[in-house]
C-alpha cells in the first residue's frame, strides 16, 4: 500500500487507552510460573504474529489453561483489536478477527485500542495499514529492529471528524465482509470434500459398493478390486530450483521465488505473477511440498512462480484430479513428517517421496470421485481469485479514501 502522509496534527498516543504487550503482566519468573503454551486445544487461544501473517486461525494455533489467561489479564485481545509487530517487521499490523473464544497477546506484539470518542479503532487500523511505511521509520535496533511504546505513542496522524472516520470504515469494512463470507464458503467446502473423500476413499463407503469384500494389501484390507501403488507411478513430481531464496525473491527474470512456508495451509494459494521458465512452472493445479521441516501442502491456483529446492511440485497423471491426489497423499506425507522432523536435520528427499503407497480406486470410481472432487476445488479457486480482486480493489481504495482524494460518500457499488 501507498504510505500517506496527509498533515499530521495529533499523536497517536492522545487517542489511545490501552497500549500493551505480554510482558506488562508481570517479570520474567512470573510469567514462566504461570503460562504453559499448549499444542492441543484448551481454554484459550495465544495468538502470534505467524497466525496473522499466514491468516491461519484454525491449524496454526497455540493454546493456554484458563489460569493463564486470567494471569495475562492486561493483555487479554478482543476481537476488533489493533495488532503490531515489536520486532521482526517493526510496525506490521493487524485487526483480531472474532474467533469465538478467549484470546491472549503473545510475545513480540503491541495491543492497541483507542478513545472511540475521538479515533474510530476501525479507522485507526486502516490508518497504520496504508503508512506501514512511515510506522516502520520509527524502528530502531542494528542487530534486531525494534519498536518501542514510545514510538508508537509519538506516531502523528491527521484526525478527520468521526463521521467522515465512519464513513470511510463503512466502505472499507463492506470488502471486509466480501472477502470473509468468500473465506467461510472456502471453509465450508474444504471441509466437504475431506469429509466425501473420508467416506469414499478411506472408510470405502460409497453409494453401491457396501458389500463389496475387502482383501488384505500392505496398507491394510481394501475392498476387491482396489490396488496399492507407488505415489511415482500415478504423478509427476519436480524439485525446485537449486538456490536460495527470500520470501518473493525473484531471480533473473522477475519472477518470484516461493518457499512453503510462504505459502497459506489449506487446497488452495493465489498470487498473480509472471510467467517463468517452463521447466519450474508452479502453476493452476500444482501440489506443493515443503522439503525441510514445513510439510504441510497446498494446491497453487493461480500465476506462475519458480519453486525453489525446499519445494517438490507433484501433478497428477490424469487419472485423478489434483484435489483428489492432494487429499491422498495429506496422511502419508504426515506420517513422514512425524517420523522425520525428530531428526538432526529434518529433511524429505526424494528417497521418502518414492516410497510413498497410496490406495488406489478402480477406474470408474476414480472417475467418480473427479466429477465431485473437481467442481469442489473450482470453486475454491474462483473464490481465492475474487478474494484477491477484493483486496487489490480495497488497496487501491485506502490511500484514496484516507488522502480525501476520494470521496468517503460513495457506495460499495460505485467502486
Amino acid at each position: 500500500m501507498t504510505a500517506i502522509m496527509g498533515d499530521p496534527n495529533v499523536r497517536l498516543g492522545d487517542c489511545l487507552t490501552v497500549l500493551t504487550d505480554y510482558h506488562a503482566n508481570g517479570s520474567y519468573e512470573m510469567l514462566r510460573e504461570n503460562v504453559t503454551l499448549l499444542d492441543e486445544p484448551d481454554y484459550a487461544v495465544m495468538i502470534r504474529t505467524t497466525n496473522f501473517e499466514k491468516e491461519d486461525f484454525v491449524e496454526g494455533l497455540k493454546y493456554i489453561h484458563e489460569h493463564a489467561y486470567h494471569f495475562l489479564a492486561k493483555s487479554k485481545v478482543y476481537p476488533g483489536d489493533i495488532v503490531m509487530n515489536k520486532i521482526a517487521s517493526p510496525g506490521s499490523v493487524f485487526r483480531m478477527p472474532n474467533l469465538g473464544r478467549p484470546v491472549s497477546l503473545a510475545m513480540n506484539l503491541f495491543l492497541l485500542r483507542t478513545d472511540e470518542t475521538r479515533l474510530d479503532q476501525t479507522y485507526a487500523y486502516y490508518w497504520l495499514k496504508a503508512n506501514e511505511t512511515y510506522v516502520k521509520s520509527f524502528a530502531c535496533g542494528a542487530a534486531t529492529a525494534t519498536i518501542t511504546k514510545k514510538a508508537v505513542r509519538e506516531l502523528e496522524l491527521p484526525l478527520p471528524s468521526l463521521s467522515a472516520q465512519r464513513r470511510i470504515v463503512g466502505i472499507l469494512v463492506a470488502y471486509e465482509e466480501l472477502i470473509e463470507n468468500n473465506q467461510r464458503r472456502i471453509r465450508i467446502l474444504e471441509k466437504m470434500a475431506r469429509a466425501l473423500y473420508r467416506e469414499w476413499f478411506v472408510h470405502f463407503r460409497l453409494p453401491g459398493h457396501e458389500t463389496v469384500s475387502r482383501v488384505p494389501s500392505p496398507l491394510g484390507p481394501i475392498p476387491q478390486g482396489w490396488e496399492v501403488r507407488n505415489v511415482k507411478d500415478v504423478a509427476t513430481v519436480t524439485y525446485g530450483l537449486p538456490f536460495q531464496s527470500k520470501r518473493f525473491n525473484s531471480d533473473r527474470n522477475g519472477t518470484p521465488v516461493i518457499r512453503i512456508r510462504d505459502i497459506p495451509e489449506g487446497f488452495s494459494a493465489t498470487f498473480t505473477d509472471e510467467d517463468a521458465e517452463p521447466k519450474y512452472y508452479v502453476k493452476n493445479g500444482h501440489i506443493l511440498i515443503g522439503m525441510d521441516g514445513d510439510f504441510h501442502m497446498c494446491i497453487w491456483s493461480s500465476g506462475h512462480a519458480f519453486q525453489n529446492q525446499r519445494v517438490a511440485r507433484f501433478e497428477s497423471n490424469g487419472e485423478i484430479g489434483n484435489l483428489h491426489l492432494f487429499l491422498v497423499l495429506e496422511k502419508p506425507i504426515q506420517e513422514l513428517n512425524s517420523a522425520i522432523v525428530g531428526t538432526t536435520v529434518a529433511h524429505l528427499g526424494d528417497m521418502h517421496i518414492k516410497r510413498i503407497q497410496i490406495i488406489w480406486p478402480p477406474a470408474d470410481l476414480r472417475a467418480k470421485g473427479r466429477e465431485v472432487l473437481e467442481p469442489m476445488s473450482e470453486q475454491v479457486i474462483a473464490l481465492k481469485r475474487q478474494i484477491q480482486n477484493l483486496r487489490q480493489t480495497r488497496d487501491l481504495l485506502l490511500p484514496r479514501l484516507l488522502s480525501g482524494q476520494l470521496s468517503a460518500t460513495m457506495s460499495l457499488r460505485e467502486n
